[in-house]
């Protein structure tokens, strides 16, 4: 019998109506920042509620509309709701949304079982948001994938570029890193600091990035360590902040869409 992971903040952080949803990731995406460069391998998106993130989302993704070769998604984010050393996988068969079920790539996760930082706790997703938020855009744009599932917690970005450099040649397989940018600044502040971060990550600096710079900051490290082995690019899409979108001004949580081409 397969296992399945449920959904954790349908109707909370997104709609748990499958045709509302639909329609509302449509939306998004229709609505994207334009972009005219290749096809990404690899994307940063936020991962608040659809209402704050959502359009910024949609410019993370909406590049990858029209790609057809992708197989495989490998999704990093922080993990919010338990202390983790290193990256927890999981033992389940598929993530489920209201669009469906996204299956977990079973053969993918038995790759990174020699690696120490690497081990499977289901517990570390069973509540997380993260990258449940990000799977109804992955839905919405490709056909049939599989996906490898990791929340970050205490970990290096090298342990983190450790894990993708094991998918780095297969040409089907994309990457998504999941985070937000500074938390509750005045809007000014919010936007001087993701301006920062910004450069940071589209001049592939790592070491540039701070404990305020983004929650997700381990699994952005390790994706730009990778990103500077191989001569990826990096381009901001979008910029924003929830004072930007739906929320008051004075205390607002930044969102970048980002795109890493080769």
């Amino acid at each position: 019998m397969s296992k399945i992971r449920q959904p954790a903040v349908a109707g909370m952080f997104y709609p748990d109506n499958p045709r509302v949803l639909q329609e509302t990731v449509n939306e998004f995406l229709a609505a994207a920042v334009p972009y005219d460069g290749p096809a990404p391998r690899a994307v940063i998106a936020p991962h608040a509620g659809y209402i704050y993130s959502g359009p910024v989302a949609g410019s993370a993704f909406a590049p990858w509309q029209g790609e057809t070769a992708v197989n495989r998604i490998i999704l990093i984010g922080p993990a919010h709701t338990m202390a983790i050393r290193g990256l927890a996988g999981v033992s389940v068969d598929a993530f489920a949304t209201p669009l469906g079920l996204a299956p977990v790539d079973k053969e993918g996760m038995e790759w990174l079982r020699p690696l120490p930082q690497v081990h499977i706790l289901d517990a570390a997703h069973a509540r997380e948001h993260c990258l449940e938020v990000e799977l109804p855009f992955l839905q919405t744009i490709f056909n049939e994938f599989s996906i490898i599932p990791l929340v970050a917690g205490e970990a290096s970005g090298a342990e983190v570029a450790q894990v993708l450099a094991l998918f780095q040649d297969d040409p089907t397989t994309r990457i998504v890193i999941s985070s937000d940018l500074s938390h509750y600044h005045d809007y000014a502040t919010a936007r001087r600091l993701d301006a920062a971060t910004a450069q940071a990550i589209t001049r592939l600096q790592p070491e540039k990035l701070g404990h305020d710079s983004a929650c997700g900051r381990i699994p952005i490290k390790g994706l730009l360590e990778m990103a500077q082995r191989e001569e990826w690019r990096g381009t901001a899409v979008d910029l924003r902040n929830s004072g930007d979108t739906a929320g008051p001004k004075d205390r607002v949580v930044g969102y970048g869409a980002f795109v890493f081409t080769d």
